[in-house]
């Protein structure tokens, strides 16, 4: 099993059928929490890790990127799944939750609708039929197993351009500029406010910080296991 990846955050309960608020951590809404996900729910203080995926560029999903369409740039309310540069409840009693392999605690939540309703992503559970037990679950995180992420592009999407990559597709690239000098080692994804932001770490130690956008990473190649930055000038001036 991989690590737990945060695609929600429950929320207050909404009405007295059971549906709950879920803040999104995630781009990738529609297939995170369709009809029959199955999704991991681990309390506030369990282990749910941080996201696995970034994008290059503004968001396309209010929450944080679990996929991020190129032509957009992931918010960072705090987890995220996928990434792509830019151009521009234990549960309560009565739940129906299984029991999920992993944490103490962990139970597993299945999908039965969701939809969105003022701006808010509104979900119901399978056993979560009433607003007491549906209160009982605000606060938990949501989770999938990074091994279950699937492909950073839908293949359905006729409209993707194909730059979306996981954040473990991004860490560990060496980066250099177009003139061949080389910068160090991508060693994590940051999840900003304003877009996400590459640290490489430098052969002599500290780190560069790199907003990751199409203007200044032109080219990700994971398969040769390198990133191309092209500064602006100062960005790279660490005093």
């Amino acid at each position: 099993m991989g690590e737990p990846v945060v695609v929600g955050r429950v929320g207050r309960p909404h009405g007295i059928r059971g549906d709950v608020t879920v803040d999104v951590r995630t781009d990738l809404p529609e297939r995170r929490f369709a009809p029959g996900a199955r999704l991991v729910r681990q309390v506030a203080d369990g282990p749910a890790s941080r996201s696995a995926a970034v994008a290059a560029g503004p968001a396309d999903a209010a929450g944080t990127a679990d996929a991020v369409s190129a032509a957009g740039a992931a918010d960072a309310a705090g987890a995220a799944d996928v990434v792509g540069t830019a151009a521009g409840p234990g549960s309560a009693g009565g739940s129906g939750a299984a029991r999920a392999a992993g944490p103490p605690g962990a139970t597993v939540l299945s999908v039965v609708a969701s939809r969105w309703h003022s701006g808010r992503l509104l979900v119901r559970f399978d056993g979560v039929t009433d607003r007491d037990t549906a209160e009982a679950l605000r606060g938990s995180f949501l989770t999938i197993d990074s091994d279950e992420c699937g492909p950073a592009v839908d293949p359905d999407d006729e409209d993707d351009d194909g730059e979306l990559w996981w954040d473990r597709d991004l860490v560990g690239l060496r980066a250099r500029t177009p003139a061949g000098d080389v910068l160090g080692e991508v060693v994590d994804v940051i999840h900003s406010p304003g877009g996400e932001i590459l640290a490489i770490g430098r052969p002599e130690g500290g780190e560069y910080l790199v907003p990751f956008v199409r203007e200044i990473v032109p080219t990700v190649d994971p398969a040769a296991g390198h990133i191309v930055v092209d500064p602006p000038p100062g960005l790279l001036d660490l005093d």
